[in-house]
């Protein structure tokens, strides 16, 4: 069997098997994608493992949400021109037509959780057929390999919309993972006055600076209280705290990570007097998309340097051993079908 026409099963929490793959062709409204790279993810690990929340899995199961490719083949009512074009995809199959999805704000859904990776069949195969509203065209001469990372890119571009930080604020990142990197790359687009970096490994420190960051911190150094925008990506509560210690009266917090449940998080009476704005993110709602193909297309986002391990699909089980290491050396991994 080769390679290129492989695919991941995860049958149940803990067990998987690398079978041919078939591609299925797109109907009404579809788009059939050549995957070309495909990233793994905290939350895949979840899947692979058994400890997704009831109801945001359903097994068997290819995983994969974060992917790129090349468009192969559409169905009907689908534009001949997108056939051939390199692309990214939303993972969230929103329903279209709830008050939520209506404004704009897919991940809200009110019709249930569907989502390419988790319920739906993912990108860890050679092809993925989806509904073609969710595909993000990319420039022509787009890295692909980089455009991997764009849906992790996504989700911190909401949190940047939502922070509305403007030229010449003093701005902040709590965070120093794939997603604080991309909040310290977005935030450093709109020339702040100040981006300081708050993490817990000095190692991280040299690429947050080769992003942008103009001051760099271990969260247990003496940090200043007097930013107008702070972005957390750690996803623990005591994130979360140092986020909101770093601002001013008045400041915009922008939460992105997952704490586990019953942590002591923010303090409501800290929030209130100080008169905090807090924002939080989950997925990533089509302007967000947008707004990320356009700032990568620019030139402005260089996810490659995040990236340190390569891997082919049949490598399924070392790639989460590696994403869920700790070692500080493992980045983003990407399989490539």
């Amino acid at each position: 069997m080769s390679a290129s026409a492989s695919q991941v099963v995860v049958e149940a929490p803990g067990r998987h098997r690398v079978e041919e793959h078939t591609p299925r062709e797109p109907g009404p409204g579809e788009a059939l994608v050549t995957v070309h790279a495909v990233g793994i993810c905290g939350s895949d690990r979840e899947v692979y493992q058994g400890n997704r929340p009831e109801g945001y899995v359903r097994y068997p199961l290819t995983p994969g949400h974060e992917w790129s490719g090349t468009v192969r083949a559409v169905g009907a009512g689908v534009p001949v021109s997108l056939v051939g074009r390199k692309v990214v995809g939303e993972g969230f199959r929103n329903c279209q037509v709830c008050d939520r999805c209506h404004a704009g704000e897919t991940t809200l859904c009110t019709d249930g959780y569907e989502e390419t990776g988790f319920t739906q069949p993912g990108a860890m195969a050679a092809t993925l057929t989806l509904p073609a509203r969710l595909l993000h065209a990319l420039p022509d001469d787009a890295d692909l390999t980089a455009a991997a990372l764009l849906e992790p890119a996504a989700c911190i571009a909401a949190a940047a919309l939502k922070g509305n930080a403007q030229p010449g604020e003093r701005v902040a990142v709590v965070g120093t993972g794939t997603l604080g990197m991309f909040a310290v790359q977005f935030l450093k687009a709109i020339s702040p006055g100040e981006l300081l970096v708050v993490g817990t490994r000095r190692d991280r420190e040299a690429l947050s600076r080769q992003f942008g960051a103009t001051d760099f911190r271990v969260k247990d150094q003496e940090l200043p209280d007097d930013f107008d925008v702070v972005i957390e990506t750690a996803g623990s509560a005591s994130a979360a705290r140092t986020a909101a210690a770093l601002l001013r009266r008045g400041g915009r917090l922008v939460l992105t990570g997952i704490p586990a449940p019953g942590a002591d998080g923010l303090d409501p009476t800290d929030l209130v007097v100080r008169q905090l704005e807090v924002h939080t993110v989950f997925g990533a709602p089509p302007d967000a998309w947008a707004h990320t193909v356009r700032v990568f297309g620019a030139g402005l986002l260089d996810p490659l340097p995040l990236v340190t391990h390569e891997l082919p699909l049949t490598e399924f089980a070392q790639a989460i051993d590696l994403v869920g290491a700790g070692d500080p050396k493992v980045g983003k991994v990407l399989l490539r079908p």
